[in-house]
């Protein structure tokens, strides 16, 4: 009996990856072609079968285990049921139903070439066709965004297990300008307001459902330069840091050298740099163009789309951030990598650079008493910008240190985490074989 659009069998469905992602006439007509089965305590699969259809569970239990021992239980309720069942082929190992288990099989390429999602955009950003089933449901939110369809399976189940739903009220601040950013925010419902006061100037942005924002902080380590405030009652789905490197950062940012850069230039690609407009004039690639990484997100209008984009900055972080800005927005960029292998400025250098020619203007307007004789200080002058110059090579130095050390640590606890995860399969095993061990010594 084929399910219907409405009912609880299609709610469930509509939670499953990738049935998440089809739109909604798609999911309705893929309906009627679905079967619903019932499982009782024997086997849904065996070790070594090779039917290439994906086995989804919608209700009850079910064992994933090789000669015997248990390597997962699955419950319908547990994220890893959103996913198909040890879909490698030929089959590695056996699921067996506990109980009564209600399970469907779905041909593997409808499943996994879904018709594309309907987008329109509105003031720079990607509006998610809402579901009229379950329109409450985040996770069939963000599997709708370009930039999660793109991700492997195995990023999306880590990534599903770990999001939170956060909630801010009309006037809230998000962000704060200065503040640390410790999570990359998609909305799932209402609207932000993006403002970055740039000197004497301010710039605003309204950011609405699909948008995403704070990946440029993770990927710098950077303080917020902009504040984002709740325009309304806001809704949203936050990854943490650690897990937004490793599991969307890593695999989405892509790379090219320096050695194939020339190449790729020649068959159409172009150079963004994305430095401050006074670092950019100082020194410069050759053919490349500068759009400074704060100002990006207001200027994706000026960026095509049927061409690669190869970001620039001064050593690779900034256009880590600038490439994965423009790969969310549907543009195909990649990353020099290592930069221009200079050293990488105060982030505040702009300001900086401003505020000394105002001071160099109130020291000309200022009386000459006091003022001691050039001639007499410009030794001490040289000695304090030497030092000066020494220290702020060193604090960068220190920097960069603690970047690879941040880095480091993000790798060292996902491989912790999947050490944990491996001993409780293992704990489960040896408790199996000491039962086995127990029976066959009480039968002797």
């Amino acid at each position: 009996m084929a399910v219907h659009s409405n009912s609880e069998e299609s709610r469930i469905l509509r939670q499953l990856y990738p049935l998440a992602t089809f739109p909604s006439e798609a999911f309705k007509e893929l309906c009627t072609h679905i079967i619903v089965e019932q499982v009782q305590d024997k086997a849904i699969f065996k070790r070594g079968d090779t039917n290439t259809d994906l086995v989804y569970l919608l209700n009850g239990s079910v064992t994933l285990q090789a000669d015997g021992l248990v390597v997962e239980a699955i419950s319908s309720e547990s994220e890893s049921a959103k996913f198909a069942l040890a879909h490698q082929i030929p089959r590695k190992i056996d699921a067996v139903a506990n109980g009564l288990a209600r399970i469907v099989r779905l041909d593997a390429h409808t499943v996994n070439n879904p018709p594309p999602a309907v987008y329109h955009e509105d003031q720079g950003y990607a509006v998610i066709e809402e579901t009229g089933e379950d329109s409450d449901d985040w996770m069939t939110a963000i599997l709708r965004l370009p930039l999660f369809q793109s991700l492997p399976p195995s990023s999306l189940q880590k990534i599903l297990m770990t999001l939170k739903v956060a909630h801010y009220a009309e006037g809230d601040a998000i962000i704060a300008s200065g503040n640390e950013v410790n999570y990359f925010n998609i909305i799932q419902k209402g609207q932000c307001l993006l403002s970055r006061k740039i000197l004497d100037e301010e710039s605003e942005l309204k950011l609405g459902v699909g948008d995403s924002f704070g990946e440029e902080y993770l990927l710098t380590d950077r303080p917020a330069r902009e504040t984002i405030t709740a325009l309304s009652d806001v809704s949203l789905i936050q990854l943490e840091k650690k897990h937004f490197l490793t599991q969307i950062k890593t695999p989405t940012v892509q790379f090219i050298t320096h050695e194939v850069m020339p190449e790729a230039l020649k068959n159409g690609s172009v150079l963004l740099d994305v430095r401050l407009p006074n670092q950019y004039e100082d020194q410069a690639l050759d053919d490349s163009a500068n759009i400074p990484l704060m100002s990006l997100r207001m200027r994706l209008a000026e960026i095509p789309k049927d061409k690669q984009v190869i970001v620039v900055c001064a050593d690779g972080k900034a256009s880590e951030a600038a490439a994965f800005l423009l790969i969310k927005n549907k543009c195909k960029a990649v990353v020099l990598k290592g930069g221009m292998g200079i050293e990488e400025p105060d982030e505040e250098a702009e300001t900086t650079v401003v505020a000394d020619n105002q001071q160099d203007i109130l020291q000309v307007e200022q009386p000459d008493k006091d003022i001691p004789d050039k001639n007499d200080s410009d030794a001490t002058d040289v000695n304090v910008e030497n030092e000066l110059e020494a220290l702020k090579a060193e604090n960068e130095k220190l920097k960069q240190l603690n970047r690879g050390l941040e880095e480091q640590n993000v790798k060292l606890n996902a491989e912790k985490e999947q050490a944990v995860n491996q001993c409780q399969v293992l704990t489960q095993q040896l408790e199996r074989l000491k039962e086995i061990l127990s029976r066959l010594t009480k039968s002797k």
